[in-house]
């Protein structure tokens, strides 16, 4: 779909620049050629009537992509019963022009209400007391009116709404909530996102995201106010309130956080013979890691071969503390064993097939986990090909857990700009962690006993937002991950998963069913963020 090119439709341009089905068989003829074994696997699978399995061995040989379809259908014209709510532009609500009713549904040019919307706003707020602000979902429309993309929207995440206007101009408010903080004509086309910061920063529960379609967007009929984007960065820096500076890329922008006095930074770095993989590892923090305080810990969990050996060896003589873990391989207890003995403040796990080579990764992840609201920070991290290995974990989807745009493109911006900006997630992945240590003592680190390999950096980043510490993806801080490179599967290996599997259902089944960072109309089945469901909404979150 094409798009104008004002800044406010970049959060739109996932969808832009896909190639056309010709090339796209093109393409995948080649790499099927190139790679003979993966197809044949594909093929196979196919035969065999595995369609998950050949699913992921195609997304694993040619990529992933947004398909998006089905579209939600545009709701058929009907008649609303009359309610106690106006709809109103923001230049109508400043000049007097809202009325007295008791709900106000904020809109803009080219954003519709479609038939039954206002019944389900009012219905959302009749259902709770407490709820002050609610948006839901949008359509965009083509030049000619068609359905063309969904914009399906995760709960109300005040980081990604300062980064990107994930949420819009259509956004309902209680007139007690208008009425006492009022919309700021300052800012022109950032009327709403401004009023649920001050909001949020009252009540964050206050806001609720109803997922199921609310409007429609067309962006080729009407542009965005001028001064659309100094609006939007007066937001990011009154929110900074001078501790920090706001680097624009177009639409999106990226919060830089000051850091008067870093601290020392502890790297725990796990490790079992496979000395090709450590010593990758270790030489690229050394050569790319902008940060002036670095203690590296390597836990050796009984390495054996004599390369590995005087390769500790060397590193324990340059500084390096290589503490010992023998023992059965227990990642969650090499980690705390570890993060006890470590003294930063800051505390980075990062898996020995993990290589750096951007200077700032470090630096961007605790600007984050340093914050005192932050728990969890994770990294983006890109396979061998160039793909996303990992974009955040999201839950309930391929059965349990999934990486967020696994396999898509490393320079894919992600659906609504999410491989862009800085935005919340249920968890992240330990193979490059950012916490403070004192939050990770707090809540008892890993789960050595229930978790020892597998999904303790799920369970960990939601005891931490059982806490009260947000988990944040932060995609400009960027790193290779060769994953599962050290890893060998056996008999052995297979039953602790599936208990490990049975452990995280028994903990976190309810989070598990509904992540609250992640669409209920994607198909779970699939990637994330490949494919849409048939779904018919459901209540606000």
């Amino acid at each position: 779909m094409r798009l104008p090119p004002h800044p406010a439709f970049d959060i739109l341009r996932f969808a832009q620049g896909e190639p056309g089905p010709a090339r796209r068989w093109l393409v995948r003829l080649l790499l099927a050629l190139k790679r003979p074994g993966e197809a044949r696997d594909v093929a196979r699978a196919l035969l065999a009537g595995k369609r998950v399995r050949a699913r992921d061995r195609a997304a694993i040989l040619w990529g992933s992509r947004h398909t998006l379809r089905p579209l939600p259908p545009l709701p058929p014209d009907g008649d609303e019963a009359s309610l106690d709510l106006r709809v109103a532009t923001p230049a109508e609500i400043l000049s007097g022009g809202a009325g007295t009713a008791a709900l106000v549904v904020l809109t803009a040019p080219g954003h519709r209400l479609v038939p039954g919307a206002t019944t389900a706003i009012a219905e959302a707020f009749a259902a709770d007391p407490g709820l002050f602000a609610l948006y839901g979902d949008a359509v965009v429309l083509g030049a000619g009116g068609e359905p063309r993309l969904p914009v399906l929207r995760p709960a109300f995440d005040l980081d990604y709404l300062l980064a990107a206007d994930y949420v819009g101009p259509v956004v309902a408010v209680r007139r007690t909530a208008l009425d006492r903080l009022r919309l700021d004509p300052s800012l022109p086309g950032a009327e709403a996102a401004d009023l649920l910061l001050r909001l949020a920063a009252e009540d964050p529960s206050a806001i609720r995201h109803l997922p199921r379609l609310l409007s429609t967007w067309s962006p080729a009929a009407a542009p965005p106010p001028e001064g659309w984007a100094s609006s939007r960065r007066a937001l990011a820096e009154r929110h900074l309130a001078g501790a920090g500076r706001v680097e624009a890329a177009g639409g999106l922008l990226t919060l830089r956080r000051d850091l008067p006095a870093p601290p020392l930074a502890s790297l725990v770095i796990p490790t079992r013979d496979r000395v090709e993989l450590l010593r990758a590892c270790i030489e690229s923090i050394r050569a790319h890691t902008d940060w002036p305080s670095l203690e590296i810990i390597v836990c050796d969990n009984d390495s054996r071969h004599p390369r590995t050996l005087a390769y500790l060896q060397r590193l324990a003589g340059e500084g390096v503390r290589v503490l010992p873990c023998p023992g059965p391989f227990n990642f969650a207890a090499m980690n705390n064993r570890a993060a006890a003995e470590a003294n930063g403040a800051l505390l980075v796990f990062v898996n020995n097939d993990v290589v750096a080579h951007r200077p700032d990764w470090l630096r961007r992840m605790a600007e984050e986990a340093l914050r005192p609201e932050v728990g969890a920070v994770g990294a983006k991290l890109l396979d061998v090909r160039e793909r996303i290995q990992h974009g955040g974990i999201v839950l309930g989807t391929g059965g349990l857990v999934t990486h967020a745009h696994r396999h898509f493109s490393g320079t894919a911006p992600g659906y609504l700009a999410s491989l862009r900006v800085t935005h919340r997630v249920s968890a992240v992945t330990a193979a490059c962690l950012a916490v403070e240590a004192e939050k990770f003592r707090a809540v008892g680190g890993f789960d050595e006993a229930a978790f020892a390999v597998d999904f303790n950096d799920v369970d960990l980043c939601l005891r931490l937002d059982a806490a009260g510490y947000r988990t944040l993806m932060v995609p400009g801080a960027v790193l290779h991950h060769h994953e599962a490179a050290s890893r060998r599967w056996n008999p052995e290996a297979r039953l602790r998963h599936e208990a490990e599997v049975a452990a995280l259902r028994a903990r976190w089944g309810e989070r598990l069913a509904a992540d609250p960072w992640y669409h209920p109309g994607f198909d779970p089945r699939a990637g994330t963020y490949v494919r849409l469901r048939e779904w018919a909404g459901a209540t606000s979150r």
